[in-house]
């Protein structure tokens, strides 16, 4: 059992007070252990509402330093950390909000030759990734390993996302494959709207923190999808599909895929 000091009972006092969260749920949270996998726009407000909520083990992949255009929308970089690398930004601020928090950084990509020996440190794995290869990849790696994962994408002013558990629907039972390098813009590319990834990343945070104390229904078998022009939102519901190349009854990809990267994204791997 967690053992809570007085200032940690006040910390989480607002979590303790939910009835279906109280001290056993947020000593779940406590013990849990999270992946995620980019701290970008997704990464940032996930990870920063993670700390804050107390989890105890934050893992963070990622291989970019910050970059001024990332501030628009990556709010757990401030303007100082221009040029610094993303984890280190990232675990910096993490810290500052919540010092029981316990940070691993992993500045690489994450690739076919890394992707398990990572994912398997930990409960639950967040795709913060802004790219269709690495998507797969983390998909098949968490599938492989019996991983839970919520699946995070944004563009121009849209969102969508889901939640996988060993059982339900994965990315390919959505989405075969990725389409071909150049076919879909990045955000890069096309731009997307800072807010939005405030948006998704606080939904894709709330999934872990109910997958953990067990509260609510997860978006399981389910693609959340919005539009921020309108401020509409919708779900589509996906079944898991059992000739699914991954997760299916009879699948046929047994190992680890490094896709090709569109063009623009093409960077030498780094590592530390």
């Amino acid at each position: 059992m967690f053992d809570f000091t007085e200032e940690q009972i006040q910390r989480y006092s607002r979590h303790i007070l939910l009835q279906d969260v109280g001290v056993e749920g947020q000593e779940k949270i406590q013990n849990a252990k999270v992946l995620v996998v980019g701290a970008g726009g997704l990464g940032a407000p996930v990870s920063l509402y993670l700390a804050a909520a107390g989890i105890g083990r934050i893992g963070i992949v990622d291989a970019d330093v910050v970059d001024l255009s990332n501030l628009q929308r990556q709010v757990i970089h401030f303007t100082k950390d221009v040029g610094v690398p993303k984890v280190e930004s990232a675990k910096e601020k993490i810290l500052a909000i919540n010092p029981d928090v316990k940070v691993d950084t992993y500045r690489e990509f994450l690739y076919s030759a890394n992707a398990l020996d990572i994912i398997k440190e930990y409960d639950f794995v967040v795709d913060g990734t802004d790219n269709f290869p690495v998507k797969f990849l983390i998909n098949d790696a968490c599938v492989m390993a019996g991983k839970p994962f919520s699946h995070g994408g944004i563009l121009r002013f849209n969102g969508q996302t889901f939640t996988h558990l060993p059982g339900t629907a994965c990315y390919r039972c959505f989405f075969k494959e990725p389409p071909p390098a150049g076919a879909v813009p990045t955000c890069s590319q096309a731009g997307v709207l800072g807010a939005i990834a405030g948006m998704l990343g606080t939904i894709q945070a709330a999934e872990v923190l109910k997958y953990f104390t067990g509260v609510g229904q997860l978006l399981t078998n389910r693609l959340l999808i919005f539009d921020a022009k309108t401020m509409q939102f919708r779900t589509i519901p996906v079944k898991h599909r059992p000739t699914c190349e991954i997760c299916g009854e009879h699948p046929t990809i047994d190992h680890l895929i490094d896709y090709e990267q569109p063009t623009c994204e093409l960077k030498k791997h780094k590592k530390s």
